[in-house]
């Protein structure tokens, strides 16, 4: 991780920890780095926040400055970037969005010419050029400066490209969407109702002020109250960007990605689908998904938290599944990124196949009570390397045995400790919890816990 950009991007409040400048530049050095040999082409998309038209024009003014053209498909979701890249044969892709973060903070990620996220390599010569330790790079001059050009029929050809995947009419369904007030606001019902279905949509009523406000992967709730009070089949919910998708089954429970990873799992593997038998999952996932998947014969690896994590494993090992608890799921044969619209597709191709509700697919998984709070940290580093620290990390590692497990890692995006505890109780995993926040309070290191 380097100092701009994280698991997910350079992420932070717009025009503080993010400005307008740093997007200039930003598109100044991928204009020139990707245009060196040949013209460059840089495909745009961005999310519903106010300062993402923002720092859509300053980086459209720093590529076209060096000489890119700029196809932009304005507000859409990051799979459809990351598709539109890779199959329109961008040099680069770019997505402005914060994600699952509330209105006022903003992301830039950027994606390479194969649809996923860029290399490392890159990333940390965007960062030399950003902190001034790159010279100077030339202007474009004449007919070399680049353009921009609308590109909405790229968007178009995604949702296009989504339909086509369905394997089975949705009438007859009924289904609740969530949009969060972001990138799928129109693309999930048009897609949904094309193919059929009944739809109810909320929070599908963008301002650039409500995005995730209450709404979407992180606030299910209202999604399932509509679900119970509407007898709605299924619900399914997307962060701001869209790559995120959370279920709700018939009966208003929330399906996360645990959930979903041993829905499609079994379902892959029962018709052979499942290539070397394993699922990749994340050090975060549940430990009733671990036990389900050992009682179906399903082999699981286990990496750390992000969906690029997950998705290097894949490719590595040749894996075509996987996924984090948080919504981010993969089917690399159809997508080179996570793709919360996809996912809520092979959801309803599981129900429809099997003609089972999605609450009797879920039936054999015990997910274990849970726990996790976020400590805001003076210093992260050294928090997790001071002694009386890692001495009740050990204390409740003990306690717990073969019966949960604890896991504290540092957040990729915030200045945040993640405390996670799984045991038979809720209680339980309160008090092992509190215990690391009282050791963390103890010595002056806990700024608020979130």
């Amino acid at each position: 991780m380097g100092k701009y950009f994280g698991t997910d991007g350079f992420r932070g409040e717009a025009n503080i920890d993010l400005t307008v400048e740093h997007a200039f530049k930003i598109g100044r050095f991928l204009g020139w780095y990707f245009g060196q040999f040949r013209p460059c082409r840089v495909v745009i998309g961005k999310d519903t926040r106010r300062s993402s038209y923002m720092l859509e024009d300053a980086l459209s003014a720093g590529l076209t400055a060096s000489g890119a053209d700029v196809f932009l498909l304005h507000v859409t979701t990051t799979p459809s970037v990351s598709y539109i890249t890779r199959t329109d044969s961008f040099d680069c892709g770019i997505m402005i969005s914060a994600s699952h973060n509330p209105y006022y903070d903003n992301g830039i990620k950027l994606i390479n010419m194969n649809g996923e996220k860029m290399e490392e390599e890159v990333i940390n010569e965007v960062e030399k050029y950003l902190d001034g330790h790159i010279d100077e790079i030339p202007y474009a001059k004449r007919e070399y400066i680049g353009r921009t050009v609308d590109y909405v029929t790229g968007r178009n050809r995604y949702i296009g490209y989504l339909i086509t995947l369905a394997q089975h009419s949705y009438k007859g369904m009924k289904v609740g969407l969530d949009c969060a007030n972001g990138s799928a606001w129109m693309i999930a019902k048009n897609i949904f109702e094309t193919l059929g279905a009944e739809t109810i949509v909320i929070s599908n009523r963008p301002n650039g002020l409500n995005i995730n406000e209450r709404c979407g992967s992180i606030h299910i709730e209202r999604l399932q109250e509509i679900v119970r009070e509407n007898h709605l089949d299924v619900g399914f919910a997307f962060d701001g960007d869209a790559d995120r998708c959370l279920a709700v089954d018939n009966n208003g429970n929330v399906v996360d990605g645990d959930l979903i990873l041993y829905v499609y799992g079994t379902y892959m593997k029962e018709r052979e689908k499942l290539n070397n038998n394993t699922i990749v999952t994340t050090i975060m996932s549940n430990l009733g998904l671990f036990k389900a998947l050992d009682k179906a014969d399903i082999n699981y690896i286990k990496v750390p938290v992000g969906d690029k994590n997950v998705y290097d494993a894949m490719r590595n090992g040749g894996y075509v599944f996987g996924g984090e608890q948080s919504g981010h799921i993969i089917f690399s044969k159809y997508a080179s990124s996570s793709d919360g619209i996809l996912t809520a597709m092979k959801i309803m191709q599981v129900i429809l196949d099997k003609k089972m509700p999605l609450s009797k697919l879920i039936e054999p998984v015990l997910i274990y009570p849970q726990v996790l709070k976020n400590a805001r940290v003076i210093d992260r580093d050294k928090a997790l390397l001071d002694e009386d620290i890692k001495a009740a990390i050990q204390k409740v590692e003990e306690k717990l045995g073969d019966s949960g497990r604890l896991l504290v890692r540092k957040s990729g995006t915030e200045p945040l400790i993640r405390i996670m505890v799984e045991a038979p109780t809720n209680e339980e995993c309160e008090e092992n919890v509190n215990l690391i926040l009282d050791a963390l309070q103890q010595k002056n290191l806990l700024l608020e816990v979130k």
